[in-house]
């Protein structure tokens, strides 16, 4: 059974919005929870809204996702780059394993 596909517009009213967004971020921190506990990976998310409050959410802890950050740049570049994406990467990497 598939969603009904949701409408992207700016939300005008502040409650609905300030909801909203903490539903999604819920269900994103959900996600990367489930993520790291189905593939025994570390990861952490840091979410942001300039409407609603200064300060940043950060999952697990704050402590956790600068030791996981603190981690990676201490690798060398080369497996740093191994471990990055971003959309033309993944895209290439995705077409090189179709065409194989």
């Amino acid at each position: 059974m598939s969603r009904k596909k949701i409408k992207l517009a700016y939300i005008t009213n502040d409650s609905a919005r300030k909801t909203t967004y903490k539903k999604r971020t819920k269900g994103l921190v959900k996600k990367v929870r489930e993520l790291t506990t189905l593939f025994g990976i570390e990861a952490f998310a840091i979410i942001y809204s300039p409407d609603f409050g200064s300060q940043p959410e950060v999952w697990p802890s704050l402590e956790g996702a600068r030791r996981l950050l603190s981690e990676f740049k201490k690798l060398p570049l080369s497996k740093q780059k191994n471990k990055m994406f971003n959309h033309q990467s993944f895209l290439e990497q995705s077409i090189a394993k179709d065409t194989q």
